[in-house]
């Protein structure tokens, strides 16, 4: 009997070991901190490494990426005496350690002191998935777009496991957009069912891009005739994507280099339309006002650095006050003299353009200079397949600013009305009262500081240097005579119009091809229409 229950003993005994070996030993693995599981590593056989590394990936703690690339790295070490992992990197005679979850420097270690934690492809694969796992499931968001963006890159089939578990657990929408199409490119790149692959190309296919169009070319080889088939149909899908997004691109470029002409010849428009001047110097004026701009950052580089980023709202009065009143001087000093002789009028401004260059050469020198960009106007966006930079959009929104501005002055105050009256009657308008002369001279004061306004900024899309106006006076020209002389809406359709017809023009025919192309359309389109799109109208408009 005694025999009986010592037995009956030994069993419940076994069987309660047994239970506390099967329920409790998980339970001790998943309460194993990251700094336990990483001391495990010791001496560790290749599948016990290959456990500690799910279990590492498992507790979701970003510090254990550094020791995961380590050991798929083999810098990965254990110190014989004490079995302490750390981080060695080469130095001298020896190791350098680190404390491979703080980082924190550990000293260093002689050669025979350390022992490698040894690894083999397959725990290389386990590493990698482990990395993948981490990152795609980081509680950052930026982390896992980056992961995403790698395993999308890379299309390693090992990482669809990964993404599977990261893309049921993620919240953000853009993420799981980019975990999604990391998928799909693995899955292409992996021994899926064509099935499988077919929907995977049209997960690819969405995003319509030459990342895309790349992905789906790849697959391609070797693939099945339905697989085939489905890669092409997605291929020439992204195709048209690209092309229509490529037209979109090309408008949005023409409609950038637009708004630069339209800041350019705004001016001139006014200065041509009123007097009937042809000024070979506006585009000097243009370069005076991107010095000004230049000069404002230099004063606050050096006396007010944390002013720069209002250095252009800075600029924009100084730019358009000193370009106003060098117009006005140039006016009062030598154009009043030659009105009515066009061709004396065009060599005495050609060669007054060569003197200013001339005197901003000795005063800044002939280089380039620097002018900075705000943190405002850096950077760039998407929208859809377009590429937008601040820059452009800014300038874009400056210069139709300028432009209202401007129409509002014309049209609701007295010098602007005066302005009209001289632009349509001259003579009428001075048997009226109006000071034709300074009419003149306000006019073309206000025409030069608009130019400086402009140059403030093409500063930030050209070389400051004193031929800045020279690359703008021909197009600025061309603008006004096509969209109609002293219209300023015709300056601004005209403006628009030659910026999208040169960037439609420039992939097919080059750059300069293309502005003759633009030149010759200008030159047909006069002869039918002399006075541009829109033509002034009045008794003695000539």
């Amino acid at each position: 009997m005694a025999r009986s229950c010592f037995s009956i003993l030994q069993r419940v005994t076994l069987v309660l070991v047994l239970a506390t070996a099967f329920l409790g030993g998980p339970a001790q693995a998943q309460s194993d901190s990251p700094a336990e599981l990483i001391s495990r590593l010791a001496g560790a056989d290749f599948r016990e490494t290959e456990r500690i590394v799910e279990a590492l990936a498992a507790t979701g703690d970003p510090a254990v990426a550094p020791v995961l690339e380590a050991l798929g790295e083999g810098d990965l070490f254990y110190r014989r005496s004490d079995n302490a992992v750390f981080i060695a990197r080469r130095g001298g005679a020896g190791y350098l350690l680190t404390d491979p979850l703080t980082g924190a420097d550990a000293g260093e270690a002689g050669r025979r002191e350390v022992t490698k934690v040894r690894v083999n492809n397959s725990l290389r694969r386990a590493v990698r998935s482990a990395i993948g796992t981490l990152t795609l499931q980081s509680p950052d968001p930026g982390v896992r777009m980056a992961a995403a963006e790698a395993v999308l890159k890379s299309r390693d089939p090992e990482a669809i496991g990964s993404l599977d578990a990261a893309i049921g657990r993620e919240q953000n929408e853009r993420v799981r957009t980019v975990m999604e199409r990391a998928r799909a490119a693995a899955v292409l790149n992996s021994d899926a069912s064509d099935a499988d692959k077919i929907a995977a190309a049209q997960t690819i296919a969405e995003k319509s891009d030459q990342e895309a169009r790349a992905i789906l070319m790849a697959a391609s080889n070797g693939a099945s005739a339905q697989l085939g088939e489905a890669l092409a149909y997605a291929v020439r899908q992204v195709e048209r994507d690209l092309a229509m997004w490529s037209a979109a691109q090309n408008v949005w470029y023409g409609l950038s280099l637009g708004s630069v002409l339209l800041l350019a010849a705004i001016g001139l428009a006014i200065t041509f339309g009123v007097m009937g001047v042809i000024n070979m110097a506006h585009g000097e004026m243009v370069m005076i006002g991107a010095y000004v701009t230049y000069v404002v950052q230099e004063i606050i580089r050096n006396h007010a650095p944390f002013l720069f980023d209002l250095s252009l709202l800075i600029a924009l009065p100084l730019a358009f006050v000193t370009a106003g009143a060098v117009g006005m001087a140039i006016e009062r000093g030598i154009i009043r003299f030659l009105y009515g002789r066009p061709l004396e009028t065009l060599l005495a401004t050609w060669g007054l353009s060569l003197i200013l260059q001339q005197v901003v050469r000795s005063l800044f020198g002939p280089t380039n200079q620097e002018v900075g960009a705000p943190s405002w106007m850096s950077g760039a966006f998407e929208l859809g397949g377009l590429t937008l930079t601040y820059g452009r959009v800014w300038i874009i929104v400056f210069a139709l600013a300028v432009f209202a501005v401007l129409v509002l002055v014309l049209r609701h105050t007295s010098f602007g009305l005066q302005m009209r009256a001289v632009t349509q009657n001259r003579r009428m308008a001075s048997s009226m009262g109006i000071r034709t002369n300074w009419t003149d001279a306000l006019t073309f004061g206000l025409g030069s500081g608009i130019a400086g306004v402009a140059g403030v900024a093409l500063s930030q899309i050209d070389n400051v240097s004193p031929n800045l106006g020279q690359s703008y006076i021909i197009d600025s020209f061309l603008v006004v005579v096509f969209g109609g002389v002293g219209n300023l809406w015709g300056t601004l359709v005209g403006a628009l119009s030659l910026g999208v017809l040169n960037k439609f023009l420039e992939p097919y025919a080059g750059a300069v091809l293309g502005k003759i192309l633009v030149l010759v359309f200008i030159i047909l389109f006069i002869q039918k229409r002399p006075r541009g799109l829109f033509a002034l109208k009045g008794r003695a408009v000539e």
